[in-house]
């Protein structure tokens, strides 16, 4: 196992309302990947053990199938995936802590190969900086 890819964010909306973003679909889709990106959900089942398989849309228009498998959700404070493939396979925690009318969200990647991790650490970082920054415009909205 590699060192972690880590991050943390302070979000203006409640955690019960981050955890939904995770566990709704069509709000998922709206903000998960990096900027410019768009999602198409071909399987989606939130629940431990469930398997969710998407494609990712490049704004090249390069196409990204993924699969990924629910380890954990606990309602409102925790998301855990193994990402499993074609690519980057690794597992990513999200822990959601109430912080003053807010959440603070910690996002942890743990890549099974560290020199996968240690050739895409850069990118990735980046790339979930901007997932993030989707996810508080979801937020924003009134949904």
């Amino acid at each position: 196992m590699s060192a972690p890819i880590a991050t943390k964010r302070r979000l203006s909306a409640p955690r019960e309302r981050v955890f939904d973003a995770w566990t709704d679909p069509a709000k998922l889709a709206r903000w998960w990947g990096p900027k410019g990106f768009r999602n198409t959900f071909h399987r989606f089942e939130a629940v431990a053990g469930g398997t969710w398989e998407y494609t990712m849309h490049a704004p090249d228009g390069t196409d990204f199938l993924n699969k990924t498998v629910f380890v954990e959700l606990t309602r409102p404070s925790r998301v855990v995936l193994d990402h499993l493939e074609p690519m980057h396979r690794f597992t990513m925690t999200f822990d959601l802590a109430e912080m003053n009318g807010g959440t603070e969200l910690s996002l942890r990647m743990v890549f099974e190969d560290p020199a996968e991790a240690e050739r895409v650490g850069a990118f990735v970082a980046a790339a979930n900086e901007e997932n993030l920054d989707r996810l508080e415009s979801v937020l924003k909205e009134n949904i």
